[in-house]
């Protein structure tokens, strides 16, 4: 059994549906309207707000369905995936188990997200504010996740967009894809609301599990620009990766459908 101390780095992702009761309260007050009706009326404004650009909820509307970690050792290899509070999937201990980790269990271990720092991490800081969960190393070690320079977060999205400088078109997929990983499969973050309203809750959580297998490989491949790993180093650990996900695919679906879209890295031109 692998030792709390082992755990190095917890490379984690989390989808999230609009929170239509919150929506109404503060939206539309006094509205009669249905939750489908209050989300597009917003999605409506947003859009056009932005000039056609987007409708995407803010963070601070919505809650989360799936929150993802991948464990990963000191030597960057993938210990394992857990999807918190499995099979329920409740907001609430999602909240509790995510910030128990980073507090306490894991808390000498680095943060890893791709746009954690614009996403993620508001919206999980929201949830514990919601359901009264303390935290208070997160909040007063000025070096922890919240410090946008420290190691204690290390938001792929900002490394490699030279933190903002430019603006990473085509995201987590494009630098999946990169590495000849799968990216999107046919889900995309648009259709999670749905699959929400469907039931499909572990269809959710097993988009979520992509993600993070995902970031995983975006990570390894930033610690070779790092100097922290060689090329040859990193290929055997994505080798290792990939042992792990046959040896895990019969009993999880999420990863045999990564496996089945499974590609090498063939760099180009």
């Amino acid at each position: 059994m692998t030792n709390f101390k082992d755990i190095r780095y917890l490379v984690f992702d989390v989808e999230s549906v609009p929170d239509t009761k919150l929506i109404k309260l503060c939206k539309y007050p006094g509205e009669e309207l249905g939750d489908d009706e209050a989300v597009k009326k917003f999605q409506a404004e947003l859009l056009e707000n932005s000039d056609g650009i987007s409708d995407f909820i803010p963070a601070t509307f919505q809650f989360p369905v799936s929150v993802t970690i991948g464990k990963v050792s000191a030597d960057f290899e993938l210990i394992e995936i857990v999807c918190l509070d499995d099979p329920k999937f409740r907001a609430s201990e999602m909240t509790k188990l995510f910030w128990l980790g980073v507090e306490d269990l894991y808390n000498h271990a680095s943060l890893v997200t791709f746009n954690g720092r614009g996403f993620d991490i508001p919206l999980l800081e929201l949830m514990a504010y919601r359901y009264g969960v303390t935290m208070k190393r997160h909040f007063n070690d000025k070096f922890a996740a919240r410090y946008r320079f420290g190691t204690k977060h290390i938001d792929l999205q900002d490394v490699l967009s030279n933190y903002g400088a430019i603006r990473m078109n085509g995201g987590l997929n494009l630098l999946a894809k990169i590495l000849g990983k799968p990216g999107k499969m046919g889900t995309k973050g648009s259709n999670v609301y749905d699959m929400y309203l469907e039931g499909k809750i572990r269809e959710i959580n097993d988009y979520c599990v992509h993600d993070v297998l995902d970031t995983y490989f975006v990570f390894l491949r930033s610690r070779v620009l790092t100097g922290e790993l060689s090329v040859s180093r990193e290929q055997a650990i994505v080798q290792n990766t990939k042992e792990y996900i046959i040896k895990n695919m019969e009993k999880n679906t999420a990863l045999k459908e990564y496996y089945d879209n499974w590609g090498d890295w063939e760099p180009w031109p």
